[in-house]
């Protein structure tokens, strides 16, 4: 008798293939058989009219934090992620000294939008090496897999001190013990190294991450160190602004460690086509045997605003400071009365010398009702610009009315990346490319903004089924680049298939219901800390080690996740 029989479903097995009707019988932690299966189950599961899949793996999470206090990783296991790596982005916890903690708190919170307090109150401060957070970490309670990488800016900090915080240069001897310390974490069972070149990336202070600037030598020199194991792959992002000289960095990266290495691209406003030429180097680069690969989003990178958001279009107005530390309903009581409505018109942004944050909030052309179901490629003349233009109304007059609809919870959605043109048709070419994967989710981050840890979901049902602006993709070939490629990229053997003897992460889904819903804001943060959480409806059974571990989107009670080490 098998453990568990997954009966009638529709077999999209990862590779690619058409899709087949079998069972599936699962034994212990793996899949035992796949076909026409007499024999019953202890449990059994009738998915007539329902696809099963191997678990989602996602590769680019923020949890480095969160799983410390949270088994059930959420958002991420709302949408049939059953392995997820953290340690994105060049930021982490770990290596850590003690006198270090507060900063490292302070740039995971300034970079990825963590309430800091939260961090401070969750986190339970039990190792200094990354060898030692790995050993904490396994004995963490989880529902899912949890893997990482050990982050540069973690690293400068821990060699260096204040020198590696300030992007001084590091000495040889500073980056030789550098790589020193990468190595014994990926000996450990780190996934990989990670870094940051971006200016979109700032403490909570300001101050830039402290790779931004790291020299050439010591991030070529610590891919070797990485490579020396032969296991491991790194990963960064980057302006680009000076490219050449940018993109062949991270060339040598990999060239220099015989690793492979992923790096962000996404569409930017100011240099719309730039993404192209980075496709084209890094097809280039393959060509000539380095391992390079772009990581690309589902979607537009979407910030969300609000009055329970971090930012709404009025965040810098002067009036709406002088309200924005008062409680929901004392903000919506203000601002539902006339003569505030007509004194916060007449004024003006206050610019706070960030010019980001200045082009969000007055990007109208970009701003639009998210929905329910939420809306991920909302046509132009749904804008609030357009909508101000029919109704012969200011911008600004739209968006007010907007903010105060649902009580003062609604949320208005601008696609900040991957959005210029108004479609998603560049996405469809990155999805397509050869060497593309697919991640970017930054999930468990940007907790007051962005919500995108829905990003598998948004890939199988904005893609394989939803999509009327442009063409659909093979659902099969969308299944393949959340499970086979992204488990191979990290060099992951045992799962990303539906495969007689892999490990047993399978999703039940019912895809002709599958919808992804409109964020909320929750308070169930440690020390009442703010995220944004978004659900989807559709996923009957998300199954990993062989238990179901959520049902219907909810948690079951089984704890069956671990931390893995790379091999």
């Amino acid at each position: 008798m098998y453990d568990l029989v997954i009966r009638n479903g529709t077999i999209y097995d990862g590779k690619g293939g058409k899709p087949y009707l079998a069972d599936l019988a699962i034994s212990g932690k793996k899949i035992a058989k796949i076909g026409d299966i007499e024999e019953s189950g202890s449990k059994e599961i009738d998915a007539q009219g329902k696809i099963i899949t191997p678990g989602f793996v996602d590769i680019h999470t923020h949890y480095d934090g969160q799983v410390t206090w949270d088994p059930y990783l959420r958002p991420s296991t709302y949408h049939g992620v059953t392995t997820v790596v953290m340690g994105n982005c060049g930021v982490g916890f770990s290596p850590c000294k003690p006198e270090k903690r507060d900063w490292l708190i302070g740039l995971m919170e300034g970079v990825e939008d963590i309430p800091g307090t939260a961090l401070h109150e969750g986190i339970n401060w039990e190792w200094e090496t990354f060898p030692e957070y790995l050993d904490t970490l396994e004995k963490k309670p989880l529902a899912i897999d949890v893997g990482t990488q050990i982050p540069h800016g973690a690293v400068r900090a821990f060699v260096m001190g204040e020198r590696g915080i300030t992007q001084e240069r590091a000495s040889e001897d500073e980056i030789d013990e550098m790589g020193k310390i990468v190595k014994e974490a990926i000996a450990a069972g780190a996934f990989g190294f990670s870094t940051s070149r971006t200016e979109k990336h700032r403490d909570s202070s300001g101050s830039l991450t402290p790779s931004i600037t790291a020299h050439k030598d010591e991030l070529v020199k610590i891919s070797e160190a990485v490579g020396e194991l032969n296991k491991g792959v790194l990963q960064g992002i980057s302006d680009f602004y000076d490219f050449q000289s940018e993109f062949d960095i991270f060339k040598e990266m990999s060239s220099a460690s015989g690793r492979p290495i992923s790096i962000t691209v996404e569409q930017q406003d100011a240099r719309p086509e730039w993404w192209l030429q980075l496709l084209d180097g890094i097809k280039e680069a393959q060509d000539n045997g380095i391992k390079m690969y772009g990581q690309v989003p589902p979607r537009a990178t979407g910030i969300l605003m609000g009055l329970t958001a971090s930012l709404n279009p009025f965040t810098l107005y002067p009036s709406f400071l002088e309200i924005s530390n008062l409680p929901l309903d004392q903000k919506v009581e203000s601002m539902k009365n006339p003569d505030f409505k007509k004194k916060i018109l007449l004024e003006k942004p206050v610019s706070i010398g960030n010019p980001l944050l200045d082009e969000i909030i007055t990007s109208f052309n970009k701003m639009f009702r998210l929905g329910e179901p939420a809306n991920y490629e909302p046509d132009p003349e749904l804008s609030v610009l357009s909508e101000s233009k029919r109704l012969n109304l200011t911008p600004q007059e739209i968006v007010y009315d907007m903010l105060l609809e649902k009580d003062g919870r609604a949320l208005i959605y601008h696609p900040l990346f991957n959005y210029e043109f108004g479609n998603l048709n560049h996405v469809e070419t990155m999805l397509k490319h050869p060497y593309t994967i697919a991640g970017l989710g930054d999930a468990g981050a940007h907790c007051g903004a962005i919500s995108d840890a829905s990003f598998p979901t948004t890939l199988i049902q904005h893609w394989g089924r939803d999509r009327d602006r442009g063409e659909k993709l093979p659902l099969e070939t969308l299944i393949r680049m959340q499970t086979y490629e992204t488990s191979q990229l990290l060099g992951i053997k045992d799962r990303g298939l539906l495969v007689e003897g892999l490990k047993a992460d399978i999703n039940i889904i019912d895809f002709d219901n599958l919808t992804i819903h409109e964020p909320e804001i929750v308070n169930d943060l440690p020390a009442g800390g703010r995220r944004l959480v978004q659900k989807a409806s559709g996923y009957s059974y998300t199954i990993v080690s062989g238990e179901i571990a959520f049902k219907d989107g909810e948690a079951t009670g089984k704890l069956n996740g671990q931390l893995i080490r790379s091999s």
